[in-house]
């Protein structure tokens, strides 16, 4: 079977690498990787070995079927103008591995479909514009103003996709994205608890309302999809309901727990909501820092969401007597390579076989999932 060029390609900027410096690792010269890298030219059984060693990939990844690479476009960055262009391969290039173990697990399972919305933001749209969004969301849903429970669940009960932001690319933050008109979206899973499910939230935001590619980048849509998931996890309604007007960095730790959202992250909606001054938002911004919320939540017992499809899926094939090893054979990958991107999403344990089934959403609550086999 013939080696897949862009499988080449995938490989190296999966590693973070340049044509020079593959081939600084190798002993190839630039020149040549790339002309292999463009089909112009196939390397011989040896030097293919040398590449997957460096690659860190078995040889037949190379020899599986061409892959679309996905254009940086399609992925909504923070901050696009500050990420180097081999970190956005890399992640572009992660994505594309996870969409082929999504698409092997969707040749085997029955998944919820897509159910996303689109609504597009109107052009200058106003904090009450992305207010009366999520709460159409969270109307098409069914779900009521009371904390959500899981993100992740409500995600993937919905038909997103959702896997780990690589480790060696976690600079670039969360994100979100279309493949085949399915939605992904890869979480952080190294912050806190409450900021997964923060950086879900948001990431639904993109999904929902930058589907126009002319307004997925930049600042404004950043900002755009914070206030969305501020107020579909913290709907007004809700909020203004617990009296925590001119609110003490006490109250706000306390009250933070009820939407499993950080103090900081509290603290900016009672702001947006009137409920804080400028000068009160401020100070107590300043009190929590010194007590060390800024980027984790002292004292916290919420635990880190997991992936309920994954679990799923791996027990399932566990339970058949071929575990993980299943996807990774058939896939081509390491038992490390398949990891990187269920990390912290789903427990992973070496080998055992595989049947068909189904995981479809139980009745009386979209956000938990069952398998049910397919076969008698």
């Amino acid at each position: 079977m013939p080696v897949s060029p862009s499988r080449l390609a995938l490989a190296r900027r999966l590693r973070g690498l340049t044509l020079a410096e593959l081939g600084r690792a190798t002993g190839l010269s630039p020149q040549t990787i790339n002309r292999w890298e463009n089909g112009r030219q196939e390397p011989t059984p040896e030097y293919l070995g040398q590449l997957a060693e460096v690659l860190r990939l078995p040889v037949g990844f190379f020899m599986q079927p061409e892959v679309d690479p996905i254009p940086v476009e399609a992925v909504s960055f923070r901050a696009l103008t500050k990420t180097p262009a081999f970190r956005r391969e890399a992640v572009l290039a992660a994505g594309g591995v996870a969409r082929e173990i999504a698409a092997w697990i969707s040749e085997r399972y029955r998944l919820p479909a897509a159910d996303v919305p689109s609504l597009n933001l109107p052009k200058n749209a106003s904090q009450h514009d992305i207010e009366t969004i999520a709460l159409r969301v969270r109307g098409q849903w069914d779900l009521d103003e009371r904390p959500i429970p899981n993100m992740l669940h409500l995600l993937e009960a919905h038909g997103v996709r959702v896997f780990s932001l690589v480790q060696d690319v976690r600079d670039v933050d969360a994100f979100s994205l279309y493949l085949e008109n399915e939605p992904f979206v890869f979480i952080d899973t190294g912050k806190t608890a409450e900021r997964q499910r923060f950086d879900a939230a948001h990431e639904l935001g993109h999904l929902v309302m930058h589907q126009s590619r002319e307004r997925a980048q930049g600042r404004e849509a950043e900002r755009q999809a914070d206030r969305f998931a501020a107020a579909f996890l913290m709907p007004r309604a809700d909020v203004l309901a617990h009296n925590l007007r001119n609110a003490s960095p006490d109250q706000l730790i306390q009250a933070s727990r009820r939407w499993r959202v950080s103090a900081m992250a509290l603290a900016h909606r009672l702001g947006e909501l009137g409920l804080l001054t400028e000068w009160g938002y401020r100070s107590v911004c300043v009190e929590l820092a010194k007590r060390g919320y800024r980027r984790t939540e002292p004292g916290s017992r919420l635990v880190p969401e997991s992936s309920q499809v994954l679990e799923k899926v791996l027990a399932h094939l566990r339970a058949n007597g071929s575990g993980v090893k299943a996807i990774i054979d058939g896939l081509r990958l390491t038992h490390e390579e398949f990891n990187r991107h269920v990390f912290g999403l789903a427990k992973t344990v070496s080998p055992g076989g595989g049947s068909t089934a189904s995981i479809v959403a139980s009745r009386g609550s979209r956000e938990h999932l069952r398998v049910v086999s397919s076969r008698p």
